[in-house]
């Protein structure tokens, strides 16, 4: 082997070393007040290590890649932190692809005065059209008359229960949010649901999850989760379009849904001289809105159809 060569290789196996022992020295230097854990190795952090909380106690500080987590193990640490001590940990951990997305804004990711003001307000105003309430019922009849029809028109040939389904649950959701409902057939209605379905997908799956712990690489490995920002960007033109058209027909003494309710929130707020979640980055609270009601409605979609198919022997009821 040359000389230079082996040299070069040497040097670089030195620079290589220390970076990752400045990183692992980084990370300990920084959790002075952190609860006990283990050392973290390099670039993987604490992942292949198990069995953690009968050393360290129900509380301790891992690694996940370059995440630090701390860990509440038992019911007793659970009940301590998220009840006696609610206030304390009411905050939303940081997540990597989310805050790419959407900056830490948004309702779902939002922490702090920011997320209790718009908490606050989406609860309400989602109550005020029906949310939990009996009145919704009528909007959710006059998408079950939609649905009844489509499966009629199937001609009792074979299909996917789970499309109509998806699309009636999320026409509901729609005609709350946006105001309107969608025909079935609506490309833009379609790609709407496609575009929710894909970035769930990318969340939950492992290139999603890697992303959370390696950020800085995962940008520049290709892949699914390079697929998010582009469809986010798509939703985003698609909710400015359905706020410039509820502009131009604003009523501020009658709003028809929750965009027409956000924005006399907005108008209602833009004389104060104080930052608010409602005058700043308004696309986000309201795709944070659809998103946060979509997503576990969606989950539970197909769950009617598998019980229909399974239960043995079948109700004559749920058979018709």
């Amino acid at each position: 082997m040359d000389s230079p060569f082996l040299a070069t290789t040497v040097f670089l196996a030195v620079c290589v070393s220390c970076l990752l022992f400045f990183s692992t020295w980084r990370k300990m230097s920084g959790s002075g007040k952190l609860p006990p854990g283990p050392v973290a190795f390099p670039i993987i952090g604490n992942m292949l290590q198990l069995n953690l909380s009968m050393k360290y106690g129900p509380v301790f500080t891992i690694y996940l890649g370059s995440l630090r987590v701390v860990v509440l193990y038992g019911q007793e640490a659970v009940k301590e932190a998220l009840i006696d001590q609610g206030d304390e940990f009411s905050g939303r951990g940081k997540l990597a692809l989310a805050d790419k997305l959407i900056k830490g804004a948004g309702i779902i990711f939002s922490n702090g005065e920011r997320w209790k003001q718009l908490r606050r307000f989406a609860l309400t105003t989602l109550r005020n059209f029906g949310m939990g309430k009996k009145s919704v019922e009528e909007r959710i009849q006059e998408e079950a008359r939609f649905l009844v029809e489509r499966l009629r028109n199937t001609h009792e040939r074979p299909f996917d229960p789970t499309i109509p389904l998806t699309h009636a649950v999320s026409n509901i959701i729609c005609s709350i949010v946006f105001g309107d409902r969608f025909e079935y057939e609506d490309q833009k209605f379609l790609t709407l649901i496609k575009l929710t379905e894909e970035n769930n997908e990318v969340f939950r799956s492992l290139l999603g999850q890697l992303y959370n712990f390696f950020p800085t690489l995962m940008d520049y490995i290709p892949g699914p989760h390079q697929v998010l920002v582009k469809n986010s960007e798509a939703f985003t033109r698609f909710v400015r379009e359905r706020v410039k058209m509820h502009k131009e027909s604003l009523d501020l003494s009658c709003p028809r849904d929750f965009i027409d309710a956000f924005l006399i929130k907005m108008e209602q707020v833009s004389e104060g001289s104080s930052p608010s979640p409602f005058a700043v980055e308004w696309v986000i609270p309201i795709m944070g809105i659809y998103h946060s009601v979509q997503d576990p409605n969606l989950d539970w979609v197909p769950a009617p159809g598998i019980y229909i198919l399974k239960a043995k022997p079948c109700s004559p009821h749920l058979c018709e």
